[in-house]
């Protein structure tokens, strides 16, 4: 490396060297860059105190940190928001559909100890579509995608074993897409089919439920639940079925004891709500919104009775009886004066002895002669059948009936402004409480023999019911959420801000000094601008000017005609005021 040769330093460079005050970095830092001559000393200073020496490093790594850290800020407020794909899964499952995530390059995140995925909440659907469509997940338990794959000659026991579990499969699939049950499992007893009418056994099912923490099932959900499994299985009853939850309470039996299904009770909630939206319906126009209130309870008779009489009734009018029917028989048999009878021993006695007759024999009118008569034997049988009076009956009565009905209205005190404003609340009179009574009996049907029984009271409202407190608007979910979103935004301008004035403010004033006041001028100075630059050094720089000049010859007018100009348009880049200072003394001297 050769040593620098100040012989070729010219004199142009010179004076910018000599006349750079302390802010102009630019110029020098300028004067230094174009200066080859520089490069070996470049090289010879180690690069850690040519980094620290630099002025402008501690601006470059203050934007650096900023620019990291609002770099980050920005990532972490964009990071996508993960939701839930699938809970509670099995980790077969679980394996499945991660593999699957994974081959279709979807983010995921496992929590719950692996119990749960998630994944992005503007691809939850339609990574569940797209994991539907491949079978995933498969809940752990196979439908009839079980009989798909039958091979060649399986026995029929082993085919039977197969249809049933495919069964129990489907049910479980059925069973859980309930809301509240989180896995179901069944259990079925198929008998194996008989010709004997006698010996034919019944099917029975068994259903164990796991519902979700927190969730129950009403008595009509465990009703459709036994009715479903009843219906999905051939020939089995509604009684053979047993549901059973995770806590192992029977829940079969609740609905059996207490003799009401879900649908009877909504039937009663039905007339006992339809009865107060009525009752509300005729007193809101009379008292306002709010300032009547009833309540019915309804005792409904679900009870079925059939019922067949027969009854029998004596004929009111015997002369207008009609016959059913009559039977008569008659007969008549005589018998002759000669022997009769049987043969035999008693036959052939002798007569008995003559007596005499009490009545005289019937004689012949004619000739006088006795008469003589033979005996005759009568018979006369008569039967007659006539109708009796039968009524026959068959009652059946219908479910639902209304046994009775108990309303009890509380209605408050009448409000009234007086002249200057005052508001009282004043009772009801007698008679409007009776209309009020008249009007809840007619609108809810009442039935004196049925024992209904109508109870208006007449009271203050300690609160007013028309007031609902009302949520907050800063309140509701979807304030919440801007308000979060927000402040993820306002926290990184508060960091970038404190960052800005910490760091890279002082940093710019460290590498950019404000330049020093001028001083004030002299005339002399000011007219000096035009020959030369004016600075503390100008001779010792004349002097050298000189000897540079008697080393590279005679300088032309032009060149240091130029050099003062390029200087002068320097000194007015850097410092107007002093620009301005010397054009205004030149206006003052020309007055």
């Amino acid at each position: 490396m050769e040593t620098p040769n100040n012989s070729l330093i010219t004199p142009d460079a010179r004076m910018g060297l000599a006349g750079a005050q302390p802010g102009s970095v630019g110029t020098v830092s300028g004067s230094l860059g174009g200066g080859a001559d520089f490069g070996g000393f470049a090289q010879r200073v180690p690069m850690l105190s040519q980094i620290r020496s630099n002025p402008r490093m501690p601006l470059i790594v203050a934007v650096a940190i900023l620019a990291m850290v609002i770099a980050g800020l920005v990532m972490w407020s964009r990071q996508p928001d993960y939701r839930v794909l699938f809970s509670n899964l099995s980790d077969r499952d679980g394996g499945a559909i991660v593999a699957a995530l994974q081959q279709g390059n979807i983010p995921y995140k496992i929590a719950d100890s692996g119990g749960a995925i998630l994944v992005p909440a503007e691809q939850v659907h339609e990574t569940r579509l797209r994991l539907a469509s491949q079978g995933l997940p498969k809940n752990g338990s196979v439908g009839f995608e079980l009989m798909d794959n039958q091979k060649f000659g399986i026995s029929q026991f082993a085919e039977q074993v197969n249809y049933q579990r495919a069964l129990e499969g489907e049910l479980e699939k059925t069973i859980g897409s309930i809301s509240s049950v989180k896995t179901a499992r069944v259990h079925l007893a198929i008998p194996k089919p008989t010709v004997f009418v006698r010996e034919k056994e019944l099917p029975t099912a068994s259903v164990m439920i796991n519902l979700y923490p927190g969730r129950v099932l009403d008595e009509g959900q465990v009703v459709a639940i036994t009715h479903m499994v009843a219906a999905g299985v051939p020939d089995m009853p509604v009684k053979n079925v047993n549901i059973v939850d995770q806590d192992g309470n029977l829940l079969t039996q609740s609905s059996a004891a207490s003799g009401l299904d879900a649908s009877q009770l909504k039937y009663v909630q039905q007339i006992e709500h339809n009865t107060q939206k009525r009752i509300d319906a005729i007193l809101s126009p009379l008292f306002g919104a709010g300032n009547a209130h009833s309540q019915v309870s309804a005792d409904v008779d679900f009870s079925k009775l059939e019922q067949t009489a027969e009854s029998y009734g004596p004929n009111a009018n015997p002369q207008s009886t009609a016959i059913r029917s009559q039977q008569s028989s008659e007969s008549n048999e005589s018998s002759g004066g000669g022997a009769s009878g049987v043969p035999g021993a008693l036959s052939n006695q002798p007569p008995q002895p003559a007596s005499a007759p009490i009545t005289a024999p019937a004689t012949d009118p004619t000739t006088g002669a006795p008469v003589k008569t033979t005996p005759v034997n009568q018979r006369k049988d008569t039967t007659t059948n006539f109708e009796v009076d039968r009524t026959v009956r068959h009652f059946e009565q219908a479910t639902g009936g209304i046994k009775r009905l108990s309303v009890a209205v509380v209605v408050n005190y009448q409000r009234q402004v007086d002249a200057k404003g005052n508001v009282t609340m004043t009772p009801l009179a007698a008679d409007k409480l009776a209309q009020v009574q008249q009007l809840v009996k007619d609108a809810m049907g009442y039935d004196e023999k049925r024992g209904d029984s109508v109870n208006v009271v007449n009271s203050t409202f300690t609160t007013d019911q028309n007031v609902t407190p009302d949520v907050p608007w800063w309140r509701t979910p979807d304030m919440i959420a801007r308000g979060i979103q927000l402040a993820k935004y306002l926290g990184i301008g508060v960091v970038g801000l404190f960052l800005y004035f910490s760091m890279v403010k002082p940093a710019m004033r460290r590498a950019f000094p404000p330049p020093e006041p001028p001083a004030a001028l002299t005339p002399q100075d000011e007219l000096s601008l035009l020959d030369g630059p004016s600075l503390p050094d100008a001779k010792k720089e004349d002097e050298d000017k000189d000897a540079e000049v008697s080393l590279l010859g005679h300088e032309s007018s032009k060149a240091k005609f130029d050099r003062n100009l390029d200087y002068a348009r320097m000194v007015a880049r850097q410092d107007p005021r002093i620009v301005a200072t010397v054009v205004k003394n030149w206006v003052s001297d020309e007055r």
